[in-house]
């Protein structure tokens, strides 16, 4: 280790704060030249012996000058800041301070270098004040009930309450009364070297004035401030030379003193001195108690590492304090240990974990950037989104396009006249619904709706279409029992969450299945024909089957149905799509050209053909490797409750692989995919839980986490939402921007009716994903809609529009 010292001059100690760390960045510069390492920026550890509130190791708020210093400016800044710009301001090195750290804790880490045991550290020299490993649980200021963190006490304020009058003396409270901080360290007054000769003096003084020493005489020298230092006290207590000391040094003080004064002065020494030890003994005492409390009063082995110099010098100190200990907490093993370099040490190994950590975290961060998408990439994205929008509508490029964007044969939104009983279907995911929807129009509108809902197996999900289809009309059949109307010839709507090609309202192939169902024979056939035949095996009822519905679609006709400015529809849950009212004139797969239609984006797809692949990450394509449908539905799988879970999960991975996470530890959990359900990143991202609630959440799932882990896991959760909601706010900005360009209007208001989990559960999915849409398309003032029930009550709907439509054509024949 190299070292050097500086003075701190008292023009500094007493003066303002540039000039106080002016001269601290003039003294590193000085050492870094000398060493010649001016040009390296190396971590700065900064031992700065001075009450601070930290809320990291970097920062440290001066909470109040001890000791000789009265600095002003500095009380209430954060010192780190405050040197940073004096290091800045000079200019020719660079320094990265990395932690602060009081000399108490330097010293317990100096000395915990040596000795693992070590869990406190003491200074006691010009001033006072200790430091321990106290539980997390116990401490209210930081989050996180688990491990331990270092206290640092100050108890140097000790008694500032008023808890130590009565053992306080008149000497004491002229020691304070003359002070530059008066009722302020009563404790360190009362125990540190800084106090101990004027005690002494004060002491000396009043004696002398009751002619109890040196025959009642009274010198100047004796009556100034200083006169008698912590060293004399030390040197008057050495027991062969001490009284020789004691002779020379009352002599300069000019009180003639005689061999009976001498002894008289040792003995006034002792006793100041003996306080002291046994103050401080008392303290640590309490503390010791309190770490043996902590393990639950099992005997307490422990190292307490100590420095200062009233500590190192003075003769009997050390002793009597080791003494004075062991009997106060007779059930602890303490051992003390000196400080040998003092807290640099400490404080340089503080550093070494900071910047360890800090390593660490700058290396996470990289990790998480490629999440953090700037506005130039959304609008590329946005501008992409469009291009596959015109392939997708052209006839010549929609075969190969990946935003499908397919026809629904719904040609407007509910204009109030629909009335009627409705049977309405819903098939999306793993459960299955039947409803039954009463529409009556008239000047009070109202839905009335019954459902019920069934649960599809897996192996029905993966089995072949037969059985899939017969375990619907299976459902079915169970609803009309239970609602009592077998009899009777509803016409029916039929929501089939999957990528239809519609050739009319009521006949739509299966482009191809997804959301994990694999049924075989499905896919091209008319999927109303195989509901058909179905109903036809089971020859137990009839229906009229009148429409074959998108959700999105759904979700956009019920919230038309409040709300007529609504013409694009979104779901934001397990799958990602939309659907918006298109000019019939741009749908050339389409015969005619007057009106609209309802468009079926598919734009889960868009990026199937590369054109995503610079903004994807290793962990996007780790996802896409594992999942059921390689290769499709890229778009989604980055903006989808269905795979945010996994692709946190696979980062937790990485991170884990790395060592930054779980101990390094990678559990069977978290090798098992879907293990993180969207709802887990709902729940670790509300702002409403503290880190501990996200710990036990990580708990359930079998993730032994820290709470630093549960930070990173939050963080982790945050970036990947976050881009989902963005990328799926820049899709939306490029169909919006498409219905204000197709209208030739300078200024937009449309309403988007919008369905899904991830929208509606995830605490900040819906404020970041309207901002996106904002800041990507400025022209267009787009209004949010909750859907309440699209698939159910929007195909309903959809199945009233379409029974209306039929019976308009009808007459026109």
């Amino acid at each position: 280790m190299e070292s050097q010292v500086y003075e701190t001059p008292d023009d500094i100690i007493h003066g303002s704060s540039t000039g106080l760390f002016d001269h601290v960045a003039d003294c590193l510069g000085d050492f870094m030249e000398k060493q010649n390492i001016k040009d390296k920026n190396l971590p700065v550890g900064f031992t700065f012996s001075f009450p601070c509130a930290q809320t990291k190791l970097n920062e440290a708020v001066l909470v109040t000058w001890t000791k000789k210093f009265k600095v002003s400016g500095v009380e209430g800044m954060d010192v780190v800041k405050l040197l940073n710009k004096a290091i800045k301001k000079r200019g020719d090195y660079e320094a990265d301070i990395m932690a602060v750290v009081n000399d108490t804790t330097g010293t317990m880490m100096t000395c915990g270098f040596d000795d693992q045991r070590c869990e406190v550290g003491i200074i006691i020299g010009t001033g006072t004040n200790a430091c321990y490993m106290e539980e997390l649980r116990h401490m209210d200021l930081v989050e996180g009930d688990e491990g331990r963190m270092c206290i640092n006490t100050e108890w140097g304020a000790f008694g500032d309450d008023g808890s130590l009058e009565d053992i306080r003396t008149e000497f004491d409270r002229e020691i304070d009364r003359g002070s530059i901080n008066p009722g302020k360290q009563l404790f360190e007054k009362m125990a540190s070297g800084m106090y101990m000769g004027e005690l002494v003096r004060l002491i000396l003084v009043k004696m002398a004035k009751e002619s109890l020493l040196f025959e009642g005489r009274i010198t100047p020298e004796l009556l100034t401030k200083g006169t008698i230092e912590t060293k004399h006290v030390s040197a008057i207590e050495k027991s062969k030379e001490g009284l020789k000391k004691c002779m020379e040094i009352l002599t300069r003080l000019g009180v003639e003193p005689s061999d009976e004064d001498c002894l008289a002065v040792q003995h006034v020494c002792t006793i100041v001195s003996f306080r002291s030890a046994n103050l401080v003994a008392a303290t640590l005492g309490g503390i010791l108690l309190r770490l043996k409390e902590n393990r639950g009063g099992m005997r307490l082995r422990t190292t307490v590492g100590i420095d200062g110099s009233l500590y190192k010098m003075h003769p009997q100190y050390a002793r009597r304090l080791h003494k004075t200990v062991r009997r106060l907490v007779p059930e602890t093993d303490v051992r003390f240990l000196l400080s040998e370099s003092g807290s640099a040490k400490g404080a340089a190994m503080v550093t070494a974990v900071a910047y360890r950590l800090s390593d660490q975290a700058r290396q996470i961060q990289q990790t998480l950037a490629e999440f953090r998408l700037t506005k130039a990439q959304l609008l590329e994205v946005k501008k992409r989104m469009r291009t596959e929008i015109e392939r997708g509508l052209k006839k010549e490029s929609t075969e190969e396009a990946t935003v499908k964007m397919l026809p629904t044969f719904v040609r407007s939104t509910p204009d109030g006249t629909e009335n009627g009983d409705f049977l309405a279907l819903d098939l999306g995911g793993t459960n299955f619904r039947v409803l039954l929807v009463k529409i009556r129009s008239g000047k009070r509108r109202t839905v009335e709706m019954h459902n019920k809902i069934y649960a599809i197996p897996i192996e029905v999900m993966q089995g072949t279409g037969e059985e899939l289809f017969d375990h619907i009309v299976f459902c079915i059949s169970d609803f009309l029992d239970y609602m009592g109307m077998k009899s009777a010839r509803l016409p029916l709507g039929f929501t089939f969450s999957f990528p239809c090609h519609q050739t009319s309202l009521d006949a739509g192939r299966l482009v191809n299945w997804t959301k994990g169902f694999k049924a075989t024979d499905c896919v091209g056939e008319d999927v109303v024909e195989l509901l058909r035949e179905g109903i036809k095996r089971k020859e137990e009822f009839e229906l009229d089957v009148v429409a074959i519905v998108n959700d999105t679609v759904g979700t956009m006709m019920t919230c038309a149905y409040e709300e007529p400015t609504c013409e694009v529809g979104l779901i934001a849950g397990t799958g990602s799509n939309a659907c918006y009212m298109e000019e019939m004139k741009n749908i050339e797969s389409v015969e005619g050209n007057e009106g609209r239609m309802c468009v079926n984006m598919e734009w889960g797809a868009f990026g199937d053909n590369g054109c995503l692949d610079d903004i994807r990450t290793q962990y996007d394509r780790a996802v896409d490797e594992n999942s059921l449908n390689e290769g499709k539905q890229r778009y989604e799988k980055m903006c989808s409750g269905m795979y945010l879970g996994e692709i946190v999960r696979n980062i937790l991975i990485d991170l884990t692989r790395r060592g930054f996470l779980f101990r390094g530890q990678i559990s069977e959990t978290l090798k098992t995919r879907g293990i993180f359900e969207t709802k887990f990143l709902s729940q670790i991202e509300s702002d409403r839980l503290a880190l501990l609630q996200v710990r036990a959440i990580l708990q359930g799932l079998g993730l032994d986490s820290t709470c630093d882990d549960s930070i990173i896991v939050k963080e982790v959760c945050g970036s990947v939402s976050r881009r989902a909601a963005q990328i799926c706010g820049a899709g939306m900005a490029a169909v919006v921007d498409k219905i204000r360009e197709n209208r030739g209007l300078d200024h937009l208001d449309i309403t988007v009716g919008v369905d899904g989990t991830l929208y509606k559960l995830h605490p900040h999915f819906s404020r970041i994903f309207h901002q996106t849409v904002k800041d990507l398309a400025p022209k267009c003032d787009v209004n949010f809609l909750l859907s309440e029930d699209g698939s159910g009550k929007g195909a309903a709907l959809i199945t009233a529009v379409g029974c209306r439509q039929r019976e308009q054509e009808a007459q026109q024949h």
